[in-house]
C-alpha cells in the first residue's frame, strides 16, 4: 500500500481491498462465468473479457509473463478482447510494463474513491427544477439508459441494456437504477451496482447530457443512491472516478484511496 497514508484513508483501503475490488460471483450477471487461473480471476463477459488479481499476485518475472500471456491467449482464441485492471499499490510494481511488453495498452487512470454511507445522507435529494428522478427495473428503460450512454460518450453502449435488465430483475436485484428525465426525454442516468455480502456497492453511469450539466442531476442522482444504499444496509459506496467526477465526489464526502488504470489487449 502507499506510504503515509492517512489512517482514515487507510482504513478505507483496507475495507475497499479486502471486499471490493475482486469479483464475487453471486454479483455477476446471468450468463458471465469466472474461472480461476493461478492467484488472478478470468470473467467472460459476452463484450469483452475481464481479468481480476489481488494486490500481490505472488508472480515474477518469467513467471509473471507466462500468466499475462496465457489470458491473453484464452481470450484472443475465443475472439475476445480483454481488459485487466491495475492498481497503483499493485505488486510486482513492474507489472505494467510486463504488460505493455505483451501488447497491452494503458487507458486513462481514474482514482478509485470510498465513503461511508452514513456520511452521504446528509446530501439534499432535491431535484433540479423541471426534472423528475425516478427507479426503474423495465427493460425498455434499461434500453434507453444504453442509448443515453452511447449518446453522451459516442461508444457503442448497446450492451449495457442486457446487463443492466438482467441484474435489475428478481427479489434481491443487484443492480438499482435511477433515471433523470425532462418530460419523455432521458437526460441522466446512474446505478446502484451491489455488492452480495461485502459491505460494498458501486456508483456507477452518472452521466448527464452536456445540455442539462451544472444543475444538480448528479448529486441527486448520487444522494438518491446513497438512500437506497443506506436502505440495503450498504456501508461502504465506491467509484472509479474520471477528472471530471472526481472534485465533485470528494465535496461530497468521497476519499481518494487509489489510483487505477484499465489495460486492454488488443491495443486500440
Amino acid at each position: 500500500m502507499p506510504d503515509a497514508i492517512a489512517p482514515d484513508t487507510a482504513s478505507l483501503l483496507a475495507a475497499y481491498d479486502a471486499a471490493a475490488r475482486r469479483p464475487h460471483v453471486a454479483a455477476l450477471p446471468t450468463g458471465v462465468i469466472a474461472e480461476e487461473d493461478g492467484p488472478l480471476t478470468r470473467v467472460w463477459y459476452p463484450e469483452r473479457g475481464f481479468v481480476s488479481t489481488p494486490a500481490d499476485l505472488g508472480v515474477t518475472g518469467p513467471e509473471l509473463d507466462a500468466l499475462i500471456a496465457r489470458q491473453r491467449d484464452a481470450f484472443t482464441a475465443r475472439g475476445r478482447s480483454l481488459e485487466w485492471k491495475t492498481w497503483d499499490y499493485d505488486t510486482p510494481a513492474d507489472l505494467p510494463e510486463r504488460l505493455r511488453a505483451a501488447g497491452f495498452a494503458a487507458e486513462d487512470p481514474e482514482t478509485v474513491l470510498v465513503a461511508e454511507v452514513d456520511a452521504l445522507l446528509q446530501l439534499p435529494t432535491d431535484v433540479p427544477e423541471g426534472l423528475t428522478v425516478r427507479e426503474t427495473c423495465s427493460e425498455q428503460d434499461a434500453r434507453r439508459v444504453a442509448e443515453l450512454q452511447t449518446e453522451i460518450w459516442g461508444d457503442d453502449w448497446s450492451w449495457l441494456a442486457e446487463d443492466l435488465f438482467s441484474r435489475s430483475q428478481g427479489e434481491q436485484p443487484l443492480v438499482r437504477i435511477l433515471v433523470a428525465e425532462e418530460g419523455d426525454r432521458m437526460v441522466a442516468a446512474g446505478w446502484l451496482s451491489l455488492v452480495p455480502e461485502s459491505g460494498f456497492a458501486g456508483l456507477w453511469g452518472g452521466s448527464t447530457l452536456p445540455t442539462h450539466r451544472r444543475r444538480g442531476v448528479y448529486r441527486c442522482l448520487v444522494a438518491r443512491r446513497a438512500q437506497l444504499a443506506a436502505g440495503l444496509g450498504v456501508r461502504y459506496l465506491q467509484v472509479d472516478a474520471s477528472p471530471d467526477s472526481r472534485p465533485l465526489l470528494e465535496r461530497f464526502g468521497f476519499v481518494a484511496v487509489a489510483t487505477t488504470t484499465p489495460f486492454v489487449y488488443p491495443a486500440p
